[in-house]
């Protein structure tokens, strides 16, 4: 084992003075506050001992270190008597340095619990927060004995009482969702009606304009990009950025507290309570697949100098991180101590911290039980049968970067995912591209081909045409190429395929035919969003024109490039209208809405099926048509008259609406069917501003403008 000198601290050793320090329990894990005392518990499976270091409530110097001499189930553990809420603290672990076995002790490195509830300061970077010997020929194979306390980021034990009074979650049902995905800094930096204090903080995204905005706006859940305790890497620092989207966790049970206008864990809360009493959900985009130590070479600040064995997905020849998320490491849900702390965390997030459901980063690299993406494996059964888990909104990214991790359609009931398909096949349809309106048809109705047939609802599919990760929508009608060079990549990052269109002019434009053009593109995707079954998902910053002028990954962008800018012009007013029209469209009528997949039959007593699909001469589609290439126009009818019932058991109707789309670069007429006795058509919503409005008599073609998109809803003879 390692030597290591005690330096500039009291070494409490508890056979001389026991009244000091208490054995206390090993559970619950973390440091824990229980009104007299403090209790500290920490897992590690190899070490050979571990001491608990106490600082300054600033972090910058250490007042004791303690060993911690008692040991149950491999879990470490002390109770300090005296401790306080406030009391910062960390560890250091020691145990064999033998890379080549899969160990990476060094008590030279301090290190953060994984149970912290907070943090104090910021990672100061330097050689010495990496286990081996930077510049070394031997690389991580060597050791480096520098301690690296000085510029360490340390722990802070929290008391967690908080007064919820009346907080109640809102409960919205999965096909009432409408989620806004959103960075809690960016949403508020740069808006004049937060005031300055709390701008970018979770006070600021709860303040009154806000939460007044979220109302109007009409979204009934808030995604927050990742709020975990996050790094900003080495690479990044050195070159002045830092890593905006947060997907680089340390802490998987505090809110980072960069976010926060009062220093507090409890401002999260109160964010969350505000948010509830709007009616609005939290949902938590969690990075549990991967930690800000990165490979074999990266730095030592918590699970791998704690267990690297027992933390992390190892190779066959140890020294080496499977890395199915693109980041160095994959944790090891294998090991049931990494699924007690993942299972925790989201129970504390739920139970403590009061939110409403999460989104799982790269969801695929949790169900790789071996090497395979296991939809049965062990994570999912533990969520599954979780009496709080599995009443919550779970929803998947369901790829990962490892062989066989593209997963659309293979979660397991319980489960919605980000629907790529759903992404791309609109995209590509909007952009007009050939042979993809059968694709397209089961995109708008729910998916059914990816998720009837494993016993799930068209809610399982989360509908989605921008997200953080790529162009915003003004930027997908505005560059055909991404623009990363702010990166500081030489544009390399990002994707390359992206699926969007300029309309004639790379980047920003005077020409008013391509503005115009672009304006109507942006508003045939926002239609066609908001009237898809299933779950829309509305990137936050897209009904408001935000550009990000063609940068597609700007995960290292905390600048005015990624915070959203709210000095609207009247053109972007207008488009914001817009959008609240469209959700409050879809929000007064259930025929957008749906609960169950439509069958294509008839609907008993009314003559009518619940869809038809039709051809721009008014008559239903033939399976020839479908396949056609150059078809680019469709028409989906939408019988009024639902098969379903409310929360109270009464039967759901509607009006009946034609949806006409029309990705042509000309004007298309499409006769308007003779359904329901030959009842006139009203325009509810026509996305090209020139085309006409008012009724249209049932057999009448109707002047479908090109690339333009068309609702009618069936009106009295």
């Amino acid at each position: 084992m390692p030597e290591r000198k005690t330096k500039n601290a009291e070494f409490i050793d508890l056979l001389s003075d026991p009244t000091t320090v208490w054995p206390g329990r090993a559970y619950p894990l973390g440091a824990t506050w229980d009104g007299e005392g403090v209790n500290f518990s920490i897992f590690s499976e190899h070490a050979v001992e571990v001491r608990l270091c106490l600082f300054d409530p600033d972090g910058k110097r250490q007042l004791a270190e303690i060993a911690m001499r008692w040991q149950t189930d491999l879990v470490w553990h002390c109770y300090l008597p005296e401790a306080r809420p406030g009391q910062v603290y960390a560890y250091r672990v020691f145990g064999p340095y033998k890379p080549l076995e899969g160990h990476r002790f060094n008590p030279h490195k301090l290190l953060v619990d994984p149970y912290a509830k907070s943090f104090v300061g910021d990672i100061l970077w330097s050689d010495a927060h990496f286990g081996y010997r930077i510049g070394s020929k031997r690389e991580d194979l060597s050791f480096d004995r520098r301690d690296n306390a000085s510029g360490m980021i340390k722990c802070r034990v929290i008391d967690p009482s908080f007064t919820w009074g009346e907080d109640r979650p809102p409960r919205t049902p999965w096909h009432d969702t409408v989620i806004y995905e959103a960075h809690v800094k960016g949403f508020t930096k740069l808006h004049p009606d937060v005031p300055a204090a709390l701008r970018g903080t979770y006070a600021g995204l709860a303040s009154e304009p806000m939460l007044d905005y979220l109302r109007r706006l009409g979204v009934t859940a808030v995604e927050l990009m990742p709020i975990h305790e996050f790094v900003d890497e080495r690479q990044l620092i050195t070159k002045g950025l830092r890593n905006y989207w947060g997907y680089n966790t340390l802490g998987f049970f505090a809110p980072d507290l960069r976010y926060s206008a009062s220093g507090r864990v409890d401002e999260f809360k109160t964010m969350v309570k505000r948010l509830h009493s709007a009616g609005i959900e939290v949902i938590l985009d969690v990075v549990y697949n991967h930690t800000a130590e990165g490979n074999q070479l990266g730095p030592t600040l918590s699970f791998r100098g704690i267990d690297n064995t027992a933390y992390y997905r190892l190779w066959t020849e140890p020294r080496y991180y499977m890395d199915y998320t693109g980041c160095g490491n994959t944790l090891n849900m294998r090991h049931p101590r990494v699924l007690q702390l993942i299972m925790d965390s989201l129970r504390y997030w739920v139970l403590e911290m009061h939110v409403d459901g999460f989104r799982f980063d790269l969801a695929a690299a949790l169900a790789r039980e071996l090497h395979a993406v296991d939809r049965l494996g062990a994570f999912f059964d533990i969520i599954h049968q979780d009496p709080v888990l599995s009443q919550v909104k779970l929803i998947a990214e369901p790829w990962d970067l490892g062989e066989g991790g593209y997963q659309v359609g293979n979660f397991p009931i319980g489960w919605t995912e980000w629907n790529g398909k759903y992404r791309d096949s609109v995209r590509s349809y909007w952009k007009g591209d050939e042979g993809v309106i059968s694709e397209l048809a089961y995109r708008l109705t729910g998916s059914s081909d990816l998720y009837q047939g494993g016993g799930r609802k068209p809610y399982a599919s989360i509908n989605l045409i921008t997200a953080h990760d790529g162009f915003t929508l003004a930027d997908l009608v505005s560059y055909d190429q991404k623009h990363n060079e702010a990166n500081g990549e030489d544009n390399r990052d990002g994707a390359d395929h992206n699926m969007s269109w300029n309309h004639g002019a790379e980047g920003p434009t005077e020409d008013p035919a391509i503005n115009r053009l672009r304006a109507k593109q942006k508003r045939n995707f926002m239609a066609t969003l908001f009237l898809s079954q299933g779950v829309p998902m509305l990137l936050a910053g897209d009904e408001i024109g935000h550009t990000q002028q063609g940068n597609n990954n700007a995960y290292c962008q905390d600048s005015e490039l990624s915070w959203l800018r709210w000095n609207l012009n009247a053109e972007e007013r207008e488009f914001l209208e817009f959008v609240q029209r469209m959700l409050r469209l879809r929000r007064e009528h259930p025929a957008f809405r749906r609960r169950y997949f439509f069958r294509g039959q008839e609907i008993k007593g009314t003559g009518m099926k619940d869809l038809v699909w039709l051809r721009p001469e008014g008559q239903e589609m033939t399976d020839t048509e479908w396949h056609q290439p150059i078809a680019r126009t469709l028409g989906l009818f939408l019988a009024g008259v639902l098969t379903e019932q409310d929360e109270r058991g009464r039967q759901l109707r509607d009006d009946n609406f034609l949806l006409l789309l029309n990705a042509h670069h000309e004007q298309t007429p499409f006769v308007l069917p003779l359904f329901n006795g030959g009842a006139a058509w009203e325009v509810a919503v026509d996305t090209d501003h020139t085309a006409r409005n008012g009724r249209h008599a049932a057999g009448e073609a109707y002047p479908l403008a090109a690339r333009s998109l068309v609702l009618l809803r069936q009106v009295g003879s």
